[in-house]
């Protein structure tokens, strides 16, 4: 259920006019839905880099065997 107020200010836009109200609140929960999704990944990218256990125990004194070139 959608507040009746929420939805008559919602109709009254003229993006609803145009597009119609189900195309507007498509697009309104597919970007919702992608902000939630990049904010999961943020999350998830905290943790795995937040814990400090470095590149894990399968590639444990690894760390230093690279190099980065001097250009």
């Amino acid at each position: 259920m959608i507040d009746p107020e929420l939805l008559a200010d919602l109709d009254a836009t003229e993006e609803v006019r145009v597009e119609g109200r189900s195309a507007v609140l498509r697009r309104a929960v597919a970007e919702y839905l992608a902000r939630r999704r990049r904010a999961d990944i943020r999350e998830r990218y905290r943790g795995a880099y937040a814990g400090g256990e470095g590149l894990g125990p399968e590639l444990e004194g690894w760390e230093d065997q690279g190099s980065w070139s001097d250009e």
